[in-house]
């Protein structure tokens, strides 16, 4: 290759990198150069390509030894050119820059920021500038990262190079979504503008990943994922290895707000572990968490929380992503019963109550702050500090026009003013119908149905009627017919978090002593009350069965039967020899199977009547020697 040859692919590099943002042909064209360069020993073509390897982000090179090896050729680059040099000064500032992402710091890089300011170069304090923004993206530093964006646009003008004046206002639109800055939209509009006039690989596929969170934002999650496949497209093309990460993001905050996040368990599970993922990057690990807790893997998702946690959830890097990672930790808490994680949880969130949950550079949003918060609340039993809370992100979802979080934080705050004030409470009731209407507009399920992300939170009650049974739940009714079972369930829904023996539900509907819950019952298996009741509903079923085949109606007639011969051998079982009554002395065993049946019938009657209280009722009653119900 000819000195010419050499150094027109140093400007191929530079002209893909920082005009077309093609980052996987720049990488390409740098290390052909400097493979080249470091043959022929010319040490300033070296170190531009070494330069040129580190790209437009910080961490671009995640696995080990990439990182290691481009690390290595900067640094040998820099030992080996003058280093008064400005082409020296620009490789200290990126790996500073890179040092101070890797540790979660910023001292270093915001040291050379101050330093080119006062050198007078541009082009290192465009360089500067932007790098910085990479170490800054905490959510405590909004304020510092929208005025390294500022400076960014503005020394644009002076290095009069494209991509920094399109790094600027990329910058800047990150910064004000991650504000909650309503002007957001106006600062992405005139980014979109700059890339009509020329594109620009690497920043189109943010742009990409930005209106893919607003279609989220919108609840139009078909054409969401439809972008979400589209950006990532965008992302593979541009070499830009987020692109696995970052659609992942969009694809678990689609499934999360339609229900769905526990199909997403396998796939989370094996992103985890890809060394796609940024050092700094718990997100994936946090989704595994909660996607767990909701499919019932208590297992999988308190290992994942333990994982993720390590000594102390402080301990977590206040990247791009940790307001997202915390938004899982809080959910997968709460639905682990996990209170004192959730203390943790609110004290390192309050500060940021005000900001939305934005995943790294809009690629997605979870809505305010104030609903982890409220969850958080929820969990440590402080129900009136979670209702302050879900009003207030009620009012932040709003304001960010996020639909679907607004639903759940509505859902929410209807379920946790039921907790509080009872399912009757006709502020509880107004919110939860809302809910419902707007669910309704969106692919999302309506607030207390199977797979929503807010079940954890329902509640069923039920009270007799005559000869039926009203259960609710969260504005939702149903009339059940009573049975045996029914009346398990009513003791059972009496005393939520209770184990109550078997054998005391078998004797009748009295409250459970916890000082002699485990002890053995001495009660008979049918008191007077049951045995009369028994042999009612076998006189009613027998005129139903004769009434059903006058009508032919055979089906019918078979279910009819089916708990007629039950009722009969539940009398048979609890009667002794001469009709004395069968007592549960040392016969758990019996009670549980007894019981378990009862329950089980009553659950699909229930199911039959209402779909969502039948679910909520088979996902948290429990039976076996000891019943419970858990909400």
């Amino acid at each position: 290759m000819q000195e010419n040859d050499l150094e027109a692919c140093l400007l191929a590099g530079e002209q893909a990198l920082f005009v077309e943002g093609d980052l996987r042909a720049g990488r390409e064209w740098f290390d052909t150069v400097h493979r080249e360069a470091e043959r022929r020993g010319d040490e300033r073509r070296m170190a531009r390509a070494a330069l040129g390897l580190g790209g437009l982000w910080v961490h671009e090179h995640r696995t080990a030894a990439d990182a290691a090896m481009v690390r290595e050729r900067q640094r040998r680059a820099l030992r080996l050119i003058d280093p008064e040099s400005s082409l020296a000064f620009r490789l200290r500032i990126r790996l500073a820059g890179e040092d101070d992402y890797r540790g979660g710091g910023q001292s270093a890089i915001l040291a050379l920021v101050a330093e080119a300011r006062g050198a007078g170069d541009p082009v290192s304090l465009a360089e500067a500038l932007s790098l910085a923004h990479h170490c800054v993206l905490g959510p405590e530093h909004g304020a510092l990262r929208l005025e390294l964006a500022q400076d960014l646009i503005a020394e644009a003008s002076r290095t009069a190079r494209r991509g920094d004046l399109l790094m600027g206002l990329m910058w800047r639109t990150a910064d004000l979504f991650g504000n909650g800055d309503p002007h957001a939209l106006r600062s992405l509009e005139e980014l979109r503008g700059q890339l009509e006039k020329e594109g620009h690989l690497a920043i189109g596929f943010i742009v990409g990943a930005m209106e893919t969170m607003l279609a989220i934002r919108d609840g139009r999650f078909a054409e969401a994922e439809a972008l979400a496949a589209a950006c990532a497209d965008r992302g593979a093309a541009a070499g830009d290895v987020d692109t696995t990460g970052w659609f992942a993001a969009q694809l678990g905050t689609i499934r999360w707000y339609q229900g769905r996040i526990s199909e997403f368990v396998p796939a989370l599970a094996e992103l985890v572990n890809s060394p796609t993922l940024s050092e700094v990057d718990n997100s994936a690990l946090a989704g595994l968490a909660v996607a767990a807790a909701t499919s019932g893997d208590r297992r999988l998702a308190t290992s994942a929380l333990a994982r993720l946690c390590g000594r102390s959830l402080a301990d977590l890097p206040r990247s791009s992503s940790w307001l997202a990672s915390m938004y899982s930790v809080v959910e997968a808490a709460n639905l682990l019963d996990d209170a004192e994680l959730s203390r943790q949880a609110y004290t390192l969130l309050a500060p940021f109550a005000r900001l939305p949950v934005i995943t790294s550079l809009g690629v997605s949003c979870l809505g305010s702050v104030h609903h982890c918060l409220g969850v958080a609340s929820l969990t440590t039993g402080d129900l009136d500090r979670a209702v302050e809370h879900f009003h207030l992100a009620i009012r932040g979802n709003l304001i960010l026009g996020h639909w679907p979080a607004t639903v759940l934080s509505r859902t929410r705050l209807g379920q946790t003013l039921a907790l509080r004030d009872g399912t009757g409470d006709e502020v509880a009731r107004r919110e939860l119908a809302l809910a419902t209407r707007e669910a309704e507009a969106m692919d999302m399920p309506a607030p207390g149905s199977d797979g929503n992300p807010g079940r954890w939170a329902a509640r069923v009650e039920c009270q007799r009627r005559g000869r039926r049974w009203r259960m609710e739940m969260n504005g939702r009714t149903a009339l059940v017919e009573d049975s045996v079972g029914m009346r398990h369930l009513a003791t059972l829904l009496a005393n939520p978090g209770y184990e109550i023996p078997a054998v005391d539900l078998a004797a009748g509907p009295q409250p459970a002593d916890p000082a002699t819950a485990r002890s053995e019952s001495h009660q008979p298996v049918l008191d007077e009350v049951a045995r009369r009741e028994y042999k009612q509903r076998l006189t009613d079923l027998e005129a139903e069965i004769e009434e059903l085949e006058s009508m032919n109606d055979l089906e019918r007639v078979a279910g009819v039967r089916a708990e007629r011969d039950w009722l009969i051998a539940e009398l048979t079982s609890a009667t002794g020899i001469g009709g004395r009554h069968r007592r549960f002395n040392g016969s758990a065993e019996r009670a549980r199977v007894a019981v378990g049946k009862a329950i089980r019938r009553a659950l699909t009657r229930v199911g039959e009547a209402d779909r969502a209280i039948g679910d909520e009722l088979r996902a948290t009653i429990h039976t076996g020697r000891f019943c419970s119900y858990r909400p």
